[in-house]
């Protein structure tokens, strides 16, 4: 299975089946799309596979991006990683969601988490879960110290759903 991404004016985001797809508003004139299908009609969609999944993202209403870039010789043991999870996060409250994506053209991963509200989020940031989960990032054990994983770059994306 695969996930595309896409975003752009609303009126360009076609006809796509609704239980096939998730979309959120970015700002006013925009909207994000995302859809799990083995093709997609979707102009220019970034597309992933999808490594890791739990939950129906059509039931978010709070989306987070981590774009990840991994370099290519860092792939596998980020892959390893994530794969290794603890699965913490699906029991925090207000958790709908998550997606973790291997870019099929790029070099930069997405972890995608769908949230009941930004408020749910937040309170996963601040949980004993959330800090188990990243207890080993900035210590030598921790993946982010290892040398050549990681491009220079990571950005995150908070998108709320303004349709439902």
């Amino acid at each position: 299975m695969k996930l595309f991404k896409w975003t752009g004016p609303l009126e360009d985001a076609g006809n796509l089946p609704e239980e096939a797809r998730a979309s959120l508003m970015n700002n006013d004139e925009e909207v994000l799309v995302l859809q799990e299908a083995k093709t997609t009609t979707l102009n220019n969609a970034v597309e992933y596979d999808i490594l890791d999944q739990s939950g129906d993202l059509p039931s978010g209403r709070f989306a987070v991006l981590n774009n990840i870039p991994v370099t290519e010789e860092g792939r596998e043991t980020f892959e390893q990683r994530f794969n290794n999870r603890a699965r913490l996060i699906e029991a925090e409250p207000g958790f709908v969601a998550i997606r973790v994506l291997r870019p099929v053209h790029s070099g930069t991963y997405v972890i995608l988490t769908m949230w009941e509200d930004e408020e749910s989020f937040k309170n996963w940031q601040e949980s004993q879960a959330y800090g188990k989960a990243h207890a080993k990032r900035g210590t030598q054990d921790g993946v982010d110290q290892r040398p050549n994983i990681f491009q220079d770059l990571l950005l995150s994306q908070h998108i709320k759903n303004k349709y439902k």
